[in-house]
């Protein structure tokens, strides 16, 4: 039977102190490849906000890769974040720093010490992502589609069980979002789970999956031709 990543039971979604998605249920098995569609404001990044414990789940029932949202305490909010990897749609690279040093940097944030396995571990995610050549430049020094695929190899520093993407092809014109695109259905095909939002239907039609819907307070999954 294959494990679920996540769960959640009859949730209600806040925006600040107003509730915008209600009775949420949604469960996402290993090895899954999820969209996150609806309109600016329709509730998508409060859910995924929601997910990675930025927002308190204050109603409802909800486990993410084994960690209960509904009784996390703040101090295992950390170990939690360890378990995700997270692809936001500004890429979030320190701009002073050498890509290595970004990635350097999680990991030690995160517990690494030893600077050969940091240089292996380094090593092993820019390769998954075809940048191992951008390794001394600043961030400034990539195009945009190269900045996500430096975003997309933090995000697989610490084996993550699953994989938040948030509009992560929102700053990309729609060649460098195909190619985006690619990195991470090949990610999710050697067995990683990822959760993609977006507003962008054109890569729905081109790489067909599940798919949810956030629509007029609610969340629901759709038929492939519909969306």
């Amino acid at each position: 039977m294959t494990p679920t990543i996540l769960e959640l039971k009859n949730v209600t979604i806040y925006q600040e102190e107003a509730p915008i998605l209600n009775n949420v249920n949604l469960q996402i098995n290993k090895g899954e490849f999820v969209y996150l569609i609806g309109k600016t404001g329709s509730g998508k990044s409060s859910l995924m906000k929601t997910l990675y414990a930025d927002l308190l789940l204050k109603s409802g029932e909800g486990c993410i890769v084994d960690y209960d949202l509904k009784t996390l305490k703040e101090k295992d909010i950390p170990y939690l974040r360890r378990k995700i990897g997270i692809v936001f749609q500004d890429f979030k690279l320190l701009p002073d720093r050498s890509i290595y040093k970004n990635l350097e940097f999680v990991l030690k944030a995160t517990g690494w010490t030893t600077k050969a396995d940091i240089d292996q571990r380094i090593s092993e995610v820019l390769s998954k992502v075809d940048m191992v050549n951008s390794i001394n430049k600043l961030p400034h020094q990539l195009s945009g589609g190269e900045q996500q695929r430096i975003a997309i190899a933090r995000a697989l520093l610490n084996d993550p069980e699953l994989i938040l993407a948030d509009e992560p092809t929102g700053n990309l014109d729609p060649q460098t979002s195909i190619e985006v695109m690619e990195v991470l259905r090949k990610i999710n095909q050697n067995g990683r789970t990822i959760l993609m939002a977006t507003h962008d239907y054109a890569l729905l039609v081109k790489f067909p999956s599940k798919t949810i819907r956030c629509e007029q307070g609610k969340v629901f999954e759709v038929i492939q031709k519909n969306v």
